[in-house]
């Protein structure tokens, strides 16, 4: 694709598909947001248009497709929380799948033939083995994990039946933020670790609940794999190329290849801070595997992607920063001497 031309970016004003807008943009392409703002912010939505609706709605994509000659698609759009998938699973296969559904077939029908796929880690299930590599078999434990890996196949099958390429990005834990702090992941009611971390060190929740100590990892706590946000944003463009360059759909894992357990986080997040955090040992979470660690040679081969901004420091750095409200640059860390 040529730069200025417009790529349509599922859930474009929701927390990863922002930073993939503003990336985007920088790169000379025109991001075109389309995102319902049932969890997106429009604020978020500032570095090209934005459209409000939904991805399922055949008609409005096909529309904002023909207006705008998007020839790519970076599909973000999704509800992402594995506990609230437990309870309601008819939700999660409606919203992720059924509209994916309808997504896909008006790409299909304006001409579109490549699309980028935000999966998830949560497709292997509990793994056999860590780090995991992708040729590992999928056998999801949640509704939500259900919900991606059945993307995948489909895509797969409409690569074979429509020439409709893709590459779906098995993303581990996504976290942190901007460094320039214009965006980040709003505070809410949220499940991932780091922003939980970050607020209570803050006084902002009155403690960060842990949810099992009893796990066979090495201090009982669950062992995830972050990946600096923009990590994340540049596999996408990474990806995008690839298929510009006219190569074969693909399935790729994004992680920093490390595993960090919970009470590791917390204890970092002291550290950054300064402040010491209350915790609390809830019940494990169902759905949550002990340990999830990324194999990331294929995405370094296939895309010459390297996590270069994934180590737990920065990520809890520029994720603090936004909590700040200021530029990561900005903020002192504890222990730290200014110039």
């Amino acid at each position: 694709m040529d730069a200025g031309q417009a790529v349509l970016v599922t859930g474009g004003a929701g927390y990863i598909g922002s930073h993939a807008c503003k990336a985007l943009r920088g790169r000379g392409y025109l991001p075109v947001a389309l995102d319902s703002l049932a969890n997106g912010h429009a604020e978020f939505a500032k570095w090209g248009p934005l459209v409000v609706g939904d991805i399922g709605d055949e008609q409005l994509v096909s529309s904002v497709v023909r207006q705008y000659g998007v020839r790519a698609v970076l599909h973000f759009a999704a509800l992402a929380e594995v506990e609230q998938s437990m309870r309601d699973p008819v939700l999660y296969y409606e919203n992720n799948v059924a509209k994916s559904v309808g997504l896909i077939e008006a790409l299909r029908g304006a001409g579109v033939d490549r699309l980028i796929f935000s999966s998830s880690c949560s497709v292997y299930g509990v793994p056999e083995r860590s780090p995991i590599a992708e040729e590992l078999g999928t056998n999801p434990i949640s509704p939500y994990g259900e919900s991606k890996l059945a993307i995948e196949n489909l895509l797969r099958a409409c690569d074979h039946a429509y020439g409709l390429r893709s590459v779906s990005l098995r993303y581990f834990n996504a976290a942190g933020a901007d460094p320039q702090g214009e965006i980040g992941e709003r505070p809410r009611a949220h499940s991932r670790l780091i922003p939980r971390a970050i607020e209570a060190a803050l006084g902002l929740r009155p403690e960060v609940a842990i949810f099992g100590d009893d796990y066979s990892t090495r201090d009982g706590t669950a062992v995830r794999d972050y990946v600096h946000v923009e990590d994340v944003v540049d596999a996408h463009l990474s990806a995008l190329d690839y298929l510009d360059a006219g190569a074969a759909s693909t399935v790729l894992n994004l992680g920093a290849g490390i595993g960090h357990s919970v009470r590791e986080v917390i204890v970092a997040v002291e550290r950054i801070t300064g402040r010491r955090i209350p915790t609390r040992i809830a019940p494990r979470r169902p759905g949550d595997p002990p340990e999830l660690i990324a194999s990331i040679y294929r995405a370094a081969e296939l895309l010459n992607w390297r996590p270069r901004r994934s180590n737990l420091d920065t990520i809890i750095g520029s994720a603090l920063a936004w909590q700040c409200g200021k530029p990561a640059e900005g903020v002192q860390l504890a222990g730290e001497r200014p110039d």
